[in-house]
């Protein structure tokens, strides 16, 4: 096969255009504009709650004013999940506080609460008690939110989810991303659907989403004149990006089973290869977007590792990428505070995220199938 599989490529569904034309027609092309506000009022449905949403220019954005409404400024403590993007992690140093890295737990790759406890536990008794928790719902699964959730009340520090992943997911069949004081959404051209760039932060009131549209253009005071008493930043989303938005949301169901519809077929295609294991929902609490299939492979057991894999499937021109390096893991953080064991550094070794798009066509999945297969039968 000559074109290239990609691991997550943009899916557009038809209507995109529509919202984009009207904005040319009305001459709505500055920064905001009804789309702004539709995609906003569209994502609020979605997700229920009564939640507000403040459309904005990127998921790092929205984390980054997330933290600046919990408070976060320099030298404070933020925990964080250590096996996620970088992302997750760079807007704790944007406020110049320092972040605090937890592991993860085997189920579902995210946030383990033993090691959260151990964590806020330790940093309590240094004389440190962390501002904020970021949780990330890794790939679009759920993490175990009553537990975090649990602890996160017992010690009064409030969550931030990172749902960059994961429109669409549920825990309890609530919407992940509705769960702490804030949400954080990706738009990404990668993400389940996309704004070509973008993201949103979820509130659970007016006032903090509105303290969030103030900070996100550029702080400018009630006056006529230019006036700020605030640092702003030039992070809202433009009404054209909106406009692709809109058009995303009305096929974002369909691109939700048809993520779990690829998930479904990574579970059957390894179903009888010993020592490959697909990340599954662990019951019936976690419905995950599974906006990208991931495996672990056992070399021990299968003869193969994750590189060979990796590597075997780029040579046919099909994507794949190692698991997300955790944050602990890297230079930038190497010295941070970490808490755990080696969950999250034993799923980077072995894991692989593979081929996960919504428009991936009937002979590009057996074309991967046939040379999965190939790698695990030598």
């Amino acid at each position: 096969m000559s074109d290239k599989i990609w691991l997550s490529s943009p899916h557009m569904g038809g209507n995109e255009l529509k919202y984009i034309h009207e904005a040319f027609e009305e001459n709505w092309v500055a920064p905001l504009g009804p789309n702004v506000n539709g995609f906003e009022r569209d994502l609020e449905n979605f997700l229920g709650r009564s939640v507000k949403v403040a459309a904005l220019s990127a998921g790092t954005a929205a984390l980054h004013l997330a933290l600046i409404e919990c408070g976060v400024g320099y030298g404070d403590e933020v925990i964080c999940q250590s096996m996620t993007f970088s992302a997750s992690a760079n807007p704790i140093a944007y406020q110049g506080a320092v972040p605090v890295f937890i592991d993860s737990e085997q189920e579902t790759w995210n946030m383990c609460p033993k090691s959260l406890r151990e964590g806020i536990e330790a940093r309590i008794k240094m004389g440190t008690k962390p501002k904020a928790i970021i949780v990330v719902h890794l790939y679009g699964m759920p993490a175990k939110m009553d537990e975090l959730v649990a602890i996160a009340n017992e010690f009064g520090i409030p969550i931030i989810e990172d749902a960059a992943e994961a429109l669409g997911s549920k825990y309890s069949n609530i919407a992940c991303g509705t769960f702490g004081r804030f949400g954080i959404l990706s738009f990404n051209g990668n993400k389940i659907i996309t704004t070509s760039g973008g993201g949103a932060l979820v509130c659970h009131t007016q006032e903090d989403k509105e303290k969030a549209v103030f900070l996100s253009t550029q702080a400018r005071d009630n006056a006529a004149h230019y006036q700020h008493s605030h640092i702003g930043y030039n992070y809202r989303m433009s009404n054209i990006c909106a406009g692709i938005g809109r058009g995303q949301m009305e096929v974002l169901a369909d691109r939700v089973a048809s993520r779990r519809a690829m998930a479904a077929f990574y579970k059957d295609l390894f179903e009888n290869i010993d020592g490959v294991e697909v990340l599954t929902e662990p019951n019936e609490k976690f419905y995950s977007n599974h906006w990208l299939s991931a495996i672990t492979i056992d070399h021990e057991k299968t003869g193969v590792t994750r590189e060979q894999l990796r590597l075997a499937l780029q040579e046919d021109n099909i994507e794949s990428r190692p698991l997300w390096k955790p944050m602990h893991l890297q230079p930038i953080f190497e010295s941070s505070p970490y808490y755990g064991h080696r969950v999250a550094e034993d799923l980077f070794e072995r894991g692989l995220c593979l081929p996960s798009g919504s428009n991936l066509a009937g002979n590009e999945k057996e074309f991967i199938k046939s040379k999965i297969l190939k790698v695990f039968s030598k």
